[in-house]
């Protein structure tokens, strides 16, 4: 059974971000009730809806009716979980004071700043900053067909749900947690939003394949692309001797720095250089040869091959099940794997009102009893603050991106999170500062024998320990969960790896460009044109927003009966899980959007366009309505290339203006930094300043979520190399004289706090 079973979920959201956070919720064991409109949920006619609403039963609720009304309460009266869009949907339950409700706005708890305020990734990447800080040919804003935003959003969502109950478990009272689609803007692309507010917005028109010559993608002999994943020195130097291109590093321009690679000034010539190598052979001589050399690299896909991948096969990452609407369908499985309560699919997407008579008939709930005295808390009292999982020790093995990203978001839930590093410490740590953020350092050499033991001693007051290293490393470190559980039995080991642990390519190394690359999404984006790397980091984001669900639901069953388990997830999990709408198949659905070359939208009713002094987008419901709203003549109603020319002389103030009054939902193309100024934003305490050694400032990601209860102290800085390390070791056990001597040995380094000189951009 899974962790969730006899969790009762009331589902009040249509579309796609709170649908897919209540689909996570039943795949793991809770009993989820959809409760729809009469004319049903919009999202019905997508084909995503079959994915987003498995394992769930459908009743049907008009709230403007005296039984609808008390038909709703009911059911919340019974709920353990309310997820929910608007916060007219749900009144505070006084007979229910342990329910957790999950909001879920379009933007942020304050409102929604387009017409209609209705779920839309397209209006809300715009205005964000999300869509102008794409590359692009042009530099202009880039629509992004699948809805990354929202996905992420869902899973975030039901991890913060899950991180309540877990805390629920406690103290025995309910609360709210809001995660927006402004949070899941944050949490798919944290980098966008680390910002030096004094510089002008980061240029985007170097090319679809983003602004690094060394971690972009390449055309080769046959005409085939690759993705060249050299992000670090060391793979850097690997692509240069397999490529043939001498020694880069010593040539006078870069002189031995390499975040010189990506210099205005060095870009050009060195993406040059390496495209004039590639185009000598065929793309599967140069992966063979950058596989040999050790470096990371891997072939563009079609999207529609994916599923059928034996990486996803392998993996268990597909499904096939019998819909009663659309026959078989063929769908992303899940996403997270645990040893001792895994999840299931159950059953298809429910036909409208199909449990109208049998769903939900539930008996009011009363309030929980606490787990206080339970063995494995450690905090005091039910409101003690500091975030839903305050009191939790998390050993954070994470190196580069996705398991680093997952302790800082757990840090920012309350848990104290220790970052693991070697000796050398991680060689992403200074560009990636902020997937760092919120942990205390230590750094010890888990190679040796005396390192082993030190950790192990640290183990033992663990709650969780993870990872994200290649295959087998874990082991030959004795860091994997069968070596963790005889320390420590109650002990949750979450691993995630790249290519997951199963299949041919289970032991390569992976990074979220190449998963980007073989599972379509940069050939979907591309459309017909040059295949698109999306700036945002996809696949190591859910990732990371995924370990930290699974995380969570580990710890719920752990708090109910003591036991602790085994919990994986990988890249190519997140791959098909940040394209469930897009790879679910079934005969007759229609083709799942594609992009092209800077692609501005879908419609000439909903797209970008150009203003007198900046960008719009705009969703209208047709490009007639569009051309009303501005004052065209109806004979001009149809005419595309007329409202561009009115768009393009009017500044953007007065356009939005004209259509926002006639009910038409528009948005400026903001820059990252414009939305940090938005008076909403800044409500929502999504970023926080922070000081570089000289005093100045700069903007990072702080509140990825908010909590009414239970919310989480300020994030604090990033570690330096070791900078915790004598007092974690002396805080497990170990004396001050057992920890100088492994100081003295180099088995434990104890660093500095680290020092922020910069802002480095590597996408």
């Amino acid at each position: 059974m899974g962790p969730l079973t006899g969790v009762r979920v009331l589902e009040l959201s249509t579309g796609i971000a709170g649908p897919m956070a209540g689909m996570l919720l039943g795949d793991y064991g809770a009993e989820v009730v959809k409760i729809e409109p009469p004319a049903g949920d919009p999202a019905r006619a997508l084909a995503g809806f079959a994915v987003w609403n498995r394992n769930k039963q459908s009743v049907v609720v008009d709230p403007r009716t005296d039984d609808g009304r008390r038909r709703l309460a009911d059911l919340l009266a019974g709920a353990d979980v309310c997820i929910y869009a608007e916060a007219a949907q749900i009144d505070e339950v006084a007979g229910n004071p342990g329910l957790v409700r999950l909001h879920m706005p379009p933007y942020t708890a304050d409102g929604t700043p387009w017409a209609g305020g209705a779920e839309s990734h397209g209006l809300l990447s715009a205005i964000s900053g999300s869509a102008s800080r794409q590359s692009s040919f042009e530099g202009g804003p880039v629509h992004i067909v699948y809805p990354f935003p929202l996905y992420v959003q869902a899973v975030w969502g039901a991890a913060c749900a899950v991180a309540a109950l877990v805390e629920r478990q406690r103290s025995g009272a309910g609360q709210t947690a809001t995660v927006g689609g402004i949070q899941g803007i944050l949490a798919f692309n944290p980098g966008a939003f680390v910002l030096d507010p004094t510089q002008p917005p980061l240029p985007t028109n170097f090319g679809p394949g983003g602004r690094n010559p060394c971690y972009t993608t390449y055309r080769c002999q046959d005409g085939e692309w690759l993705f060249l994943g050299s992000l670090t020195p060391k793979f850097q130097a690997n692509a240069f001797r397999a490529l043939g291109v001498g020694d880069l590093f010593a040539d006078q321009r870069i002189g031995g720095v390499p975040r010189r690679l990506t210099l205005p000034e060095n870009r050009e010539w060195v993406r040059d250089l390496l495209a004039s190598a590639f185009v000598t052979r065929t793309r599967r001589e140069w992966l063979d040869r950058l596989e040999r050399e050790d470096c990371p690299a891997g072939p563009l896909r079609d999207r529609d091959e994916w599923l059928d991948h034996p990486q996803v096969v392998a993996n268990g990452l597909r499904v096939d099940i019998d819909d009663p609407e659309r026959g078989r369908v063929v769908m992303p499985g899940l996403c997270i794997d645990l040893s001792k309560t895994p999840g299931a699919i159950r059953a298809p997407a429910p036909l409208l009102g199909g449990h109208q008579a049998s769903a939900g008939r539930w008996a009011p709930r009363a309030r929980p009893a606490s787990g206080a005295d339970g063995p494995n808390f450690h905090r005091d009292g039910p409101d003690v603050g500091g975030g839903p999982l305050a009191g939790l020790r998390v050993l954070n093995l994470g190196s580069i991106l996705a398991g680093p990203y997952a302790g800082s978001l757990l840090a920012g839930l309350g848990a104290e999170v220790v970052k693991v590093e070697a000796p050398t410490g991680d060689a992403f740590r200074e560009t990636g500062f902020y997937f760092n953020r919120g942990m205390r350092g230590l750094s010890i050499d888990l190679r040796c024998a005396a390192g082993q033991a030190a950790f192990r001693r640290l183990v033992g007051t663990a709650d969780v320990v993870m990872d994200n290293s290649r295959l087998g490393v874990s082991k030959r470190l004795r860091v994997d969960y069968a070596t963790l559980a005889e320390v420590n039995p109650n002990v949750i080991a979450l691993s995630i790896s790249g290519f997951g642990e199963q299949g041919p390519l289970a032991p390569r190394p992976a990074l979220d460009p190449i998963i980007q690359a073989m599972s379509g999404m940069m050939t979907a984006q591309g459309g017909d044109d040059d295949p698109v790397f999306c700036t945002g980091p996809i696949n190591d984001a859910a990732a990371a927003v995924t370990s930290v669900l699974a995380i969570c639901l580990a710890l719920y069953h752990r708090e109910r009966t003591g036991e602790g388990q085994r919990a994986i997830t990988s890249l190519v999990a997140s791959s098909v899980t940040m394209q469930a709408g897009e790879l679910v198949r079934f005969e007759g659905r229609p083709p799942a959007p594609r992009g092209g070359r800077d692609f501005v939208g879908p419609s000439p009713a909903d797209r970008y366009y150009r203003t007198a002094d900046g960008w719009l987008r705009v969703q209208a419901p047709s490009l007639a309505s569009l051309a009303d709203a501005l004052g065209l003549p109806r004979s001009l109603g149809d005419d595309v290339a007329a409202v561009a020319d009115v768009l393009a002389s009017t500044p953007l103030a007065i356009a939005l203006e004209r259509l926002s009054g006639a009910g038409v939902p528009a948005v400026p193309a903001r820059q990252p930094a414009e939305a940090a100024c938005d008076p909403a934003v800044v409500a929502a305490e999504l970023l926080a300043e922070r000081h570089f050694p000289d005093g100045k400032v700069h903007l990072v990601p702080h509140r990825y979520a908010r909590f009414t209860r239970t919310e989480q102290a300020p994030i604090a800085d990033a570690p330096g190399v070791g900078e915790h390390s004598r007092e974690l070791l002396i805080e497990a056990g170990s004396s001050e004289a057992e920890v100088g001597a492994l100081i003295e040995q180099g088995v434990v380094i104890q660093g500095a706090p680290f020092a922020l000189q910069g802002l480095i951009n590597y996408r």
